[in-house]
């Protein structure tokens, strides 16, 4: 008797350990940062540049600033906090620019992690007018709880999966991150927009 007890306690652990992997499992939910989208803060300006707080995912907000053709993305429960944050304070030397759409990576309904474009100038290849042509690459960042940073560096062009591998470094690496302590990490193949986004 105790031991057909014994199998149906396991029986039970296994089922309800099985259900709470399922309601863990990753996956994608999608929010904008396309201006119409966001609420401006102040007045653009060619001088000052702009500054815009996006609704995000989970209660969350992101920030894009953008000053001297280079843009800042950062995330936090307000505008204050996500100001305060380590990714507010990271630039790329080069002009550069975020696409307007950003992935969350959730573990069941709590985001931990982002993944967005951004295109690195290079001036290095003009147009034929004379302007850098862009170099795509993916930036994964971490969310809160816990500081929000800069994780892992996909080249867009140099790795047709691109994508996915954004996705397994969030899945892997963004939780356990620690920021200013952790080195950044370079994903898949290192092209010409991870180059040119890692000039210090």
């Amino acid at each position: 008797m105790r031991r057909i007890a014994f199998l149906c306690l396991t029986l039970l652990l296994t089922c309800l350990s099985a259900g709470h992997v399922a309601a863990q499992s990753m996956g994608s939910t999608y929010s904008s940062t396309a201006p119409k989208d966001c609420r401006q803060i102040g007045k653009p300006s060619e001088l000052d540049g702009s500054t815009r707080v996006c609704p995000g995912k989970n209660g969350l907000i992101v920030l894009i600033a953008e000053d001297d053709l280079r843009e800042i993305v950062s995330v936090g429960r307000n505008r204050k906090a996500a100001a305060e944050e380590p990714a507010a304070k990271v630039w790329f030397a080069p002009f550069n620019s975020s696409e307007a759409t950003v992935e969350w990576r959730s573990a069941g309904t709590k985001p931990f992690a982002m993944i967005q474009r951004w295109h690195i100038a290079d001036s290095t290849d003009p147009d034929k007018q004379g302007r850098p042509n862009t170099k795509a690459m993916l930036v994964v960042t971490r969310l809160p709880p816990g500081p929000v940073c800069h994780v892992a560096y996909v080249d867009a062009i140099a790795n047709p999966t691109a994508n996915e591998l954004a996705r397994k470094a969030a899945d892997d690496f963004a939780r356990s991150f620690t920021c200013g302590k952790d080195v950044v990490k370079i994903v898949g193949t290192r092209g010409r927009a991870v180059e040119l986004a890692t000039i210090r």
